[in-house]
């Protein structure tokens, strides 16, 4: 990656010493910016890193003076590429935000591509933050595109494709290796060749192709071994130690490994030695940012009233949106709100008027029971009864035998059982004599056989009478869920729990048939689960319902009492 980032180098400041645009403004001093600019340039090819740096700070302060951003940028560019071939990692990442800060206030892509490309080089591979690099890798590309440089692109996404490998994310690099793999013999550099063999072997690595892992690493060291190639030489000697581990080849392995620790030591060396031959320069680099930060601080100065109205226009208009912004939201949501309390209001409205239709729907039902059953005992039973009494008073004096009579008090006789039954069935003659506790212990009783046996449970005194309407309603209550459970449970047994508590009825059913799911209740035919609910929310009470599937069903009722008058 370092011979890489040293072609970046060498490239990047070939090309902005041929490309640094020239304004209509043909001052002297714009001239002379622009040859100090040149010069420090061909200085730092030369490897005069200390000349290089004095010229650039020198362009630096013309170009600060002169207000040209571009002119500034390419200085910044110039300082931190010295720095960084110095291997001053943290300086040159230092200078190359400062360039890309005045870079961005510019047209030029070309400058802006490579400053991001350097600043994530030193983010992936000095820093090792690879979510920054990968970002600033992606920003060079989107100016690659732009200007339509096909080398650059190739070049930034194969260090893309590093980086992503180096992290173990071999999918979302694998888009950009398939990419150079196409288009590198076309468009690519030779300088790339190690590096691209390396990538392709690390990718068969991870997805242990072996061979193909082999062929490409072998390749890669064959590549750069014939170049002067040393750092991608050695990360291809590492990763290939990695790959010969991973497959058990130790005694190959090591080699490689041993081989990577020479060249990392030989490309150590000549950094040193490259740094000694830069005389005093070590001593003077915190001087030399010093100097530059005056130069910088002293254009800032200038600018700072321009930059404080700008600041302080901004903020007040910032405030002004935002104000208009949060009063646009909260009348939005007022608006909402009130929509919506008249959407629960009405909604509120049409489930009061449905209870009321129901609950005048069953209270009118319990009324024409009373009256039918009221009619059949005092009206037809009697009217039965009294013919039935003729008919044997008539026979007792007349003393005659015969069938129709006989069969005539058989069928009288009948039709007054039927009668009777009907009424009591109407309103259970248990209910009204003794209480609600007989009639439904009596109910219990007749409901249970042989395949479903009913448990009546009570703790209140089985003679407590309340409020007649009050006994009625719950009796039926409780009968049409006693009724529910013989039609639809299919369960073998089944309890009813009364309590009286603090002015209440506490109710409790229990079945252990198969249930049914809650949330479709109201969609079950014959369950009149919404009427039995509607009748209990009208009386001010609760009910509750929980049934699990194939395991069976509670039902809890808790209704204020109404006590006899």
């Amino acid at each position: 990656m370092k011979s890489i980032r040293n072609t970046l180098f060498l490239f990047l400041l070939l090309v902005l010493s041929s490309t640094i645009s020239f304004s209509q403004n043909d001052s002297i001093l714009k001239q002379k910016a622009e040859a100090d600019v040149k010069h420090a340039t061909k200085l730092m090819l030369e490897g005069k890193h200390e000349e290089s740096l004095i010229k650039s700070r020198q362009a630096l302060k013309e170009a600060i003076a002169l207000n040209d951003d571009n002119l500034i940028a390419n200085s910044y560019n110039t300082i931190a590429a010295n720095f960084d071939q110095l291997t001053e990692f943290e300086k040159a990442f230092f200078y190359y935000k400062k360039g890309l800060f005045y870079a961005e206030r510019t047209n030029n892509n070309k400058l802006k591509n490579w400053l991001n490309n350097n600043l994530a080089n030193i983010y992936c591979f000095d820093k090792k933050e690879y979510k920054k690099g990968i970002y600033h890798y992606k920003k060079s590309l989107s100016f690659s595109n732009k200007i339509k440089d096909s080398s650059q692109i190739i070049f930034t996404k194969l260090n893309i494709t590093w980086a992503y490998f180096d992290i173990g994310q071999f999918e979302n690099g694998l888009p950009y290796l398939n990419f150079i793999n196409k288009y590198h013999p076309k468009h690519g550099n030779s300088n790339t060749d190690v590096a691209l063999n390396m990538l392709n072997g690390m990718y068969h690595s991870h997805y242990n192709n072996s061979q193909k892992a082999i062929g490409y690493f072998e390749k890669a060291i064959r590549i750069g071994q014939k170049e002067s190639d040393k750092s991608d030489l050695s990360f291809t000697h590492l990763e290939y130690s990695k790959f010969l581990s991973k497959t058990k080849n130790f005694q190959k392995a090591f080699e490689n490994l041993e081989r990577y620790n020479a060249l990392t030591k030989e490309i150590n060396n000549d950094d040193k030695l490259k740094k000694a031959n830069v005389a005093g320069i070590n001593l003077e680099l915190d001087e030399y940012k010093r100097e530059i930060d005056t130069i910088e601080s002293k254009f800032k100065t200038k600018e700072q009233l321009m930059i404080e109205n700008q600041t302080r226009n901004k903020r007040i208009s910032i405030i002004i949106i935002s104000a208009l912004i949060i009063i646009i939201i909260i009348f939005y949501f007022f608006f909402q709100n009130t929509k919506l309390k008249q959407k629960n209001k009405l909604k509120d409205v049409q489930s009061k008027i449905q209870r009321n239709i129901i609950n005048a729907t069953v209270s009118g039902q319990e009324l024409e029971r009373k009256k039918i059953a009221s009619f059949l005992h005092d009206n037809i039973s009697a009217l039965l009864s009294s013919a039935d009494m003729h008919l044997s008073v008539f026979n007792a004096k007349n003393k005659i035998q015969s069938d129709e009579l006989s069969k005539t008090k058989s069928i009288l006789k009948e039709a007054h059982d039927k009668v009777r039954d009907l009424s009591h069935e109407l309103i259970p003659s248990l209910l009204t004599r003794f209480g609600l506790y007989y009639a439904l212990q009596d109910l219990c009783e007749k409901n249970s056989n042989s395949h479903l046996q009913f448990e009546y449970l009570s703790t209140i005194n089985i003679k407590k009478r309340y409020n007649e309407d009050f006994e009625l309603k719950m009796y039926f209550i409780i009968t049409e869920l006693l009724n529910n459970i013989i039609k639809h449970s299919h369960a073998s047994q089944a309890q009813l729990n009364l309590i009286e508590k603090k002015d209440e009825l506490l109710i409790k059913i229990i079945d252990n048939g198969r249930g049914f799911d809650t949330k479709k209740f109201n969609i079950i035919e014959g369950f009149g689960l919404n009427q039995i609910r509607a009748r209990i929310k009208n009386m001010d009470g609760k009910i509750r319902i929980k049934s699990t599937i194939n395991v069976g069903t509670t039902i809890h009722i808790k209704v204020p009492i109404a006590q006899k008058k």
